[in-house]
């Protein structure tokens, strides 16, 4: 309504100025035939005015008119441009502000160059805490990774992808299911300079029929597509592997990564034998190891309680000083007493304890005060700019301290720079995994090499020469 009224009043300023204009034509017109007038008729010019003159001053007279009729319709139609443009951007602030959709942009750092409101009903964050942090400050790569792999192989490897289920991070420590949609932006040259996009929250009871959910996830359970890939975790003390993280794959249904799958299991009721399948799944596997390295397979609390986890032990051909629990967030412990008890015999027999993504949310703080575990591993949240944040350096700092009073290893995950690698090794961290260090694989020749020398020394070298760096 307001923007109808605004269009009639510029309308009758218009048609006003348009009157105006040509009642100043028709005088000037009128004072021009008096010059001329007297001429033709064989008086003396009026006013003076002479043969030599009289043109131009009628032309003159003539153009002066057109002239400011030219500058009004340039003003008139800067005006409007700049009313449309206020128009255009109002409504695009209106957007930005109450759609419930998150709209983002990063840089080709992956770094939040812009993000709308609709990030805090999704992670917890205001917008300007988002800005300039990593994008995987929310979204785990491996799972957004897995899930635009499975994108492009269905797409044909378009640049562009939408409608990518996957996990974002809420700032509790809670997983979100989100709908996400991506393009890269370009510049003059086409070359790649970031991406934009949108994501929303997708609840996984509505967003994924029941019968549909339960028919996939049986499938898994009774198929054999789950297997296991390992991601070595390195000693920063002597540069050897010395473990590795069990971490699941699935085959099939494209455009979801892992932790999806098991959130849709987990809202059909179905998540404790998916954990347990794929935890089986993962100490078999790990028969292709070398024999001095440990394997950190994750199980969520609940899962720990169910018989089927011991008879999974038991029936494990590795013993269990080789096995490492890490322990996940997926469901809250009300009481720790049963699951403590449940572990207490398993972890005199030589079985480890791992609170997997410490500092995330408050349950992974809770699993260490109670559980006391073997091994602390930082959540990448934690270890991303570590090297840049002095606040990251401080809670770091205060984890190695921590670690070494309850006598646990720290292990920093989600190496990706070597000016990480340098500020974890730098503040007395034992060991890491990550990008940088090895990515995660599904081939045994590359596990062989885990437990060689020269792999060992290889990273030895990388720690070295990036703890020299100031």
């Amino acid at each position: 309504m307001p923007y109808r009224r605004e269009r009639q009043a510029t309308r009758l300023a218009s048609a006003s100025t348009g009157w105006w204009l040509l009642i100043v034509i028709f005088v000037e017109a009128a004072v021009a035939l008096s010059i001329r007038l007297p001429m033709a008729l064989g008086y003396p010019p009026w006013g003076g005015i002479d043969d030599s003159t009289a043109f131009p001053g009628l032309l003159s007279l003539l153009v002066v008119p057109l002239v400011v009729l030219a500058a009004w319709r340039l003003v008139r139609q800067q005006q409007q441009e700049r009313s449309q443009a206020f128009r255009t951007s109002h409504l695009m602030d209106t957007a930005l502000r109450v759609s419930l959709d998150w709209l983002w942009a990063i840089g080709p750092d992956g770094r939040f160059t812009f993000c709308s409101a609709g990030c805090k009903d999704i992670t917890g964050y205001e917008p300007a805490e988002l800005l300039g942090r990593h994008i995987t400050a929310v979204i785990d790569r491996a799972d957004l990774t897995e899930a635009r792999e499975d994108w492009k192989a269905r797409e044909d490897g378009d640049s562009s992808w939408s409608r990518v289920v996957t996990v974002c991070r809420h700032r509790n420590g809670s997983r979100v299911l989100v709908d996400v949609s991506g393009r890269p932006v370009r510049d003059r040259e086409g070359k790649a300079r970031g991406f934009e996009g949108n994501s929303r929250i997708l609840d996984a009871q509505s967003a994924l029929s029941r019968a549909a959910a339960t028919a996939r996830t049986r499938e898994l359970l009774t198929g054999d597509s789950l297997t296991t890939a390992f991601q070595p975790i390195t000693s920063l003390e002597t540069g050897n592997v010395v473990g590795v993280e069990a971490l699941t794959r699935f085959g099939g249904r494209a455009g979801a990564s892992t932790e999806v799958r098991f959130i849709e299991a987990a809202s059909i009721g179905l998540d404790i034998e998916l954990e347990i399948l794929a935890f089986r799944t993962a100490l078999a596997s790990a028969g292709g190891l070398p024999p001095g390295l440990y394997v950190g397979a994750n199980l969520s609390p609940r899962s720990c309680l169910d018989p089927r986890f011991a008879a999974a032990l038991r029936e494990s051909a590795l013993p269990l000083h080789r096995i490492v629990l890490e322990l996940t967030e997926r469901h809250e412990v009300c009481n720790y007493e049963p699951l403590a008890e449940a572990l207490a015999p398993l972890r005199r027999a030589g079985l480890r304890i791992a609170v997997d993504d410490a500092g995330a949310g408050f349950a992974s703080m809770r699993h260490i005060l109670q559980l006391k575990p073997e091994l602390i591993k930082l959540d990448r949240g934690i270890i991303a700019g570590i090297d840049a944040d002095p606040g990251q350096r401080a809670l770091g700092a205060a984890m190695v301290g921590f670690s070494s009073e309850i006598g646990a290893t720290l292990v920093a995950e989600g190496i990706e720079t070597e000016a990480e690698l340098a500020a974890v090794a730098k503040l007395g961290m034992t060991a890491a995994q990550g990008y940088l260090l090895g990515r995660p694989s599904l081939r045994p020749e590359d596990w062989a090499e885990w437990g060689n020398e020269s792999a060992g020394s290889r990273w030895q070298r990388v720690g070295s020469t990036t703890t020299e760096q100031p």
